[in-house]
């Protein structure tokens, strides 16, 4: 029986894998993300911490070789800048000024990984999200529910962040921080896993 692990702390995550009927258990790696450089193409970069996590991951079930390491890592962009998590409200209060009024991808990368031989596969999915003109009063407002501290360009699409989009291009469960589409076509192409099938 093939066994899924998420190696990610994402709420957001859990819940989407969960919603396309993925049975998994949940493993948070102690990957140094520092050592990825900042400088290489966003669609590499979250790869690359991707595959980070994946393999952190993979040294603690090395002996589960029935398994299957999911793991994906999620960066907001505007004007090739990578916006991270914001470090205090004015980090924060900063950003979202930023991306007022202004068209922004959010890039995902994942990675699946087979424990049996080591086999892996990574992608990554851009969507491009663009934002209403915030006034200071609605970014204050946002910022004190404590929603943008833990999140990628210190907005969550999924909650009450979806009141500043304008509009989305591309697939939204790649904003929230899992392009399960891609990551189904990847189980099932690459794998030999379906699962809609449950196989």
């Amino acid at each position: 029986m093939k066994k899924f692990i998420l190696a990610s702390a994402s709420p957001r995550r859990k819940e989407i894998l969960e919603a396309a009927g993925l049975d998994f258990d949940i493993l948070v790696s102690e990957a140094d993300e520092e050592s990825v450089p900042r400088d290489i193409p966003p669609k590499l970069y979250v790869q690359e911490l991707a595959l980070l996590k994946a393999a952190a991951a993979a040294k603690t079930v090395l002996k589960s070789k029935q398994s299957f390491i999911i793991s994906a890592d999620t960066i907001v962009t505007l004007d090739g800048e990578i916006l991270g998590k914001p470090y205090d409200e004015d980090n924060a209060k900063e950003m979202l000024r930023m991306l007022s009024a202004r068209t922004h991808e959010v890039y995902t990368g994942y990675c699946v990984m087979r424990i049996a031989d080591g086999k892996t596969v990574c992608n990554s999915v851009c969507t491009q999200v663009k934002f209403k003109e915030l006034t200071d009063d609605t970014i204050d407002a946002y910022i004190s529910t404590d929603e943008p501290m833990d999140k990628a360009g210190a907005y969550g699409i999924q909650g009450r962040g979806s009141v500043l989009a304008d509009s989305i291009s591309g697939d939204y469960f790649n904003v929230v921080g899992l392009p399960v589409s891609a990551l189904s076509d990847t189980l099932k192409n690459e794998f030999e896993i379906d699962i809609l099938k449950g196989e």
